[in-house]
C-alpha cells in the first residue's frame, strides 16, 4: 500500500500519531518512510523521518510522523481527530524494499553471523563476522541468479515460543526482530532464505532488478563489510 486515510490521535511538537498508517517507522536496520499527511482541503505536511512513539502511553508499534523542519504553521493545522491522506515517497520505499529484499539474498550467500546493517534508499550495509576473504565476483554472479530465479517473498508468523526455542533462525547480532506481541514475523524467499524480520520487501526477487557488490572491506579484525547498490 501507498497510501491510507487515518485519523490524527496525537499532534505535538513530538510529532504526530495516527490511527493506522502506511508509513514504516525506523527499525531493524531500515531507515523509516518520508512522505505527506494531506488534509481534506488539501494542505500537506511533509514527512521527514518515521520512527517508533516512545513517549508515555505510546503503544509498542506506534509509528510516530515526524515533520520536517520550518513548518510550524503547518502542524498547527493538524488537530486530533482531523482527517488525514497518509502518503509515503513511493520510490523511496520501494527501493528500500528492493534493498531490503536484496539483503535477504546475501544472507544466504555469504553463510555467517551479522554485527551490523543498513538498509537506505542509496545501499543495503552488511558486517559479517568472519575472517574469510570474501569474493565480489562470486557474490555478484550469486545475487544475479537469485534475483532472475524470481523466487517468490511471502511472510508468515511464529509464536513467541517457538522463536524462542529457535533462535538460530536469527542472522543479526545486535538487531533482534519485533517479539513480545505472541507473535514474530517471518520474511520467507522460497527455496532461498527464511527470517524473523519486521522490515518491508518485494513480492518477487526478480523486483530486485540489477543488484551489485558497491563495496566490500575488512571492517575489523573479525567483520567483513559488503554493501549492495542497485543499478
Amino acid at each position: 500500500m501507498r497510501h491510507c486515510e487515518a485519523h490524527v490521535i496525537r499532534a505535538d511538537s513530538n510529532g504526530l500519531l495516527l490511527d493506522q498508517t502506511v508509513f514504516y517507522p525506523r527499525g531493524g536496520g531500515q531507515a523509516g518512510d518520508t512522505g505527506y499527511l494531506i488534509l481534506d482541503d488539501g494542505t500537506r505536511l511533509r514527512i521527514a523521518d518515521t520512527r517508533l512513539a516512545i513517549f508515555d502511553g505510546a503503544g509498542p508499534d506506534e509509528a510516530l510522523h515526524i515533520p520536517d523542519q520550518d513548518q510550524d504553521s503547518v502542524l498547527e493545522r493538524f488537530v486530533v481527530g482531523q482527517r488525514v491522506h497518509a502518503q509515503i515517497d513511493w520510490e523511496r520505499r520501494y527501493r528500500h524494499m528492493r534493498l531490503h529484499t536484496a539483503a535477504h539474498l546475501l544472507c544466504s550467500i555469504v553463510p555467517f553471523p551479522i554485527d551490523g546493517c543498513s538498509i537506505t534508499a542509496e545501499h543495503a550495509r552488511l558486517d559479517f563476522v568472519t575472517t574469510d576473504t570474501l569474493s565480489r565476483d562470486s557474490i555478484n554472479a550469486a545475487l544475479a541468479e537469485l534475483v532472475e530465479k524470481g523466487a517468490m517473498v511471502s511472510t508468515s508468523t511464529m509464536s513467541d515460543e517457538t522463536f524462542e526455542a529457535n533462535a538460530e533462525l536469527v542472522r543479526t547480532m545486535n538487531v533482534k526482530p519485533p517479539a513480545g506481541t505472541g507473535r514474530v514475523r517471518l520474511v520467507i524467499i522460497d527455496g532461498t532464505d527464511l527470517q524473523p524480520c519486521g522490515g518491508t520487501h518485494v513480492a518477487s526477487t526478480s523486483e530486485v532488478g540489477v543488484v551489485r557488490v558497491a563495496k566490500m572491506e575488512k571492517k575489523t579484525a573479525r567483520t567483513r563489510r559488503v554493501v549492495l547498490a542497485l543499478d
